[in-house]
């Protein structure tokens, strides 16, 4: 597979400022929150052993700044040997916009059934607590706190050129699109607020989306 790589833009003197304060508030913010962080890491390992056994992760090639490939890391929560093909299959059809308006309108990543889930997967994805083991992600540089949520290589074979525009910055772990629709929106909208998020990008505009997202976790709009 060959993916477009982006050129990286010429980073001017304020954005620069922007990008040094912007990476050392996620180190801060992460090391801030260990404390609270690694007790629910310990609980939700804990639970997925005990409800499924090993493995605790699932870890999965993603696709983030200017097309630079990365192992992103997730709590599992699908049962083991699951056939990913449909799920495949269905989110190319999302990002080509081939669904229907009812298909569209339905939490992306969950084209699966019920059964496939584990009793505990609900929850943690339901509070989004799956996505917490990114932080390591956010420590090794290659995703920030707040950015577009990064695709797989698959979904990213079905951009439109325009679409490569989310590649030009780091990967989130929440973004944007995240807190207007989360899941529950069509993909060329999801671009449209990711690329929104680029042109405007600010720490002011970064703290918003956190305090939005600690509101829509709370409420688990967009979720399943």
């Amino acid at each position: 597979m060959e993916l477009l790589i982006i050129n990286q833009p010429r980073v001017v003197p304020r954005q620069q400022v922007y990008l040094l304060s912007k990476r050392a508030i996620d180190i801060l913010l992460c090391i801030l929150s260990l404390p609270v962080v690694l007790p629910v890491l310990a609980i939700c390992a804990l639970a997925i052993y005990i409800d499924s056994g090993t493995p605790i992760f699932f870890i999965q090639e993603r696709i983030g700044r200017g097309g630079k490939l990365f192992r992103m890391y997730k709590f599992r929560t699908m049962k083991k040997d699951i056939d990913s093909q449909h799920c495949q299959a269905y989110m190319k059809a999302y990002v080509r916009g081939e669904l229907s308006t009812a298909e569209e309108t339905r939490p992306t990543f969950k084209p699966v059934r019920s059964d496939e889930i584990l009793n505990v997967g609900r929850i943690l994805r339901k509070t989004s607590l799956d996505e917490l083991p990114q932080l390591i992600n956010v420590l090794k540089g290659e995703m920030s706190i707040v950015g577009p949520r990064p695709n797989v290589p698959w979904e990213v074979e079905e951009y439109r050129p325009w679409h490569y525009e989310r590649l030009e910055v780091l990967p989130g772990l929440t973004g944007l699109a995240q807190v207007r629709g989360r899941s529950c929106i069509d993909f060329n909208s999801l671009v449209r607020n990711d690329i929104e998020y680029i042109e405007k990008q600010s720490l002011e505009l970064d703290f918003k989306i956190l305090i939005w997202t600690i509101n829509t976790a709370i409420l688990g709009k967009g979720a399943s």
